[in-house]
């Protein structure tokens, strides 16, 4: 307990920068995602976090170069590709968006697994940290990256503040937003953008098996407190950073099983509190929680036996 105390205190300098980052990276992640989520776009982010993987791999092969900002820029560039893979086979076919979604997912990330063996198979390639992306590496973070997440949170928070209005209106009444004149697919098309940046930004952090958890979870935890955008996202915000800076310190602290060195892993930390935040939010929230749907169930049973009663009477 001292520890964690000691850590969450902010006394330690290392994991201060992965807290920071971490936290940044979960509160944008959390106000896009909602959004997402009101769109019904929520697995768009999974799309892009597998298709980020092949193009990690094609920049270190074009590149030869493992900076993060030069990987990046590849999960970046394929994640977009991605993004319109799925566009374009939903206009060109009758595909449902979840089965082209699924297909998008499957395809790049199978991509990714035979570049990355092919990388892992030449002189050096083992060194290229590739593995590491998979489910994220945030002890290893560094200044540079914890400054690189909130430059992404500063223009995905910016963005979504500017035009809270109209991404409001094009989550809740798409039809209505193109009837008013609202360029609706370039709104849609700037939601996806910002889910690609919030997702590759994650990418060392949590990784692309777990980066769609840090998009969905907070939201749909938060999604049980109010029926008001703003209060949902702010709750989603607080959510996500609460359980970012709670899972760092926690994978810092905790000792890891049989002994073994390194602790636990950082990423899948932050994600299952999260969903500690969600399991709570969804038996205990006041008017949409498991507990109240029951007290009021068993409220209204009493109150029609309670009538039946007085009309036999």
């Amino acid at each position: 307990m001292d520890d964690l105390v000691r850590l969450l205190t902010l006394q330690d300098s290392t994991t201060r920068v992965v807290m920071a980052g971490t936290a940044l990276l979960a509160v944008a992640a959390a106000v896009v995602g909602t959004l997402a989520m009101l769109r019904r776009r929520a697995l768009v982010g999974d799309a892009v976090a597998h298709a980020s993987l092949p193009g990690i791999c094609l920049a270190w092969l074009i590149a030869g170069d493992r900076g993060l900002a030069v990987l990046l820029l590849g999960a970046f560039v394929l994640g977009l590709a991605c993004i319109g893979t799925i566009a374009l086979v939903q206009r060109s076919s009758r595909a449902r968006e979840d089965a082209t979604t699924a297909i998008a997912i499957g395809g790049f990330f199978g991509l990714g697994i035979v570049l990355s063996r092919l990388i892992q198979n030449q002189p050096g390639g083992n060194r290229a940290g590739l593995d590491g992306f998979l489910f994220g590496k945030a002890a290893s973070a560094v200044a540079g990256d914890a400054w690189l997440v909130l430059a992404v949170a500063v223009v995905v928070v910016g963005a979504v503040i500017a035009l809270r209005k109209e991404l409001a209106l094009l989550c809740f009444d798409r039809a209505f937003a193109g009837g008013i004149g609202r360029p609706v697919h370039r709104f849609d098309a700037l939601l996806l953008v910002l889910v690609a940046l919030v997702t590759v930004a994650g990418l060392p952090s949590v990784g692309v098996v777990l980066m769609v958890a840090m998009l969905v979870i907070p939201p749909a935890a938060a999604r049980f407190w109010s029926e008001s955008l703003n209060t949902i996202m702010v709750v989603a915000a607080a959510i996500g950073g609460v359980s970012a800076v709670l899972g760092t310190g926690l994978s810092a602290v905790l000792p890891a099983p049989g002994g073994a060195a390194g602790g636990w892993p950082t990423g899948p930390i932050i994600v299952l509190t999260a969903s500690s935040a969600f399991v709570f939010s969804l038996l205990v929230a006041p008017e949409r929680g498991l507990l109240a749907s029951i007290l009021r169930r068993r409220r209204l049973r009493n109150s029609v036996h309670g009538a039946g009663g007085e009309v036999l009477r």
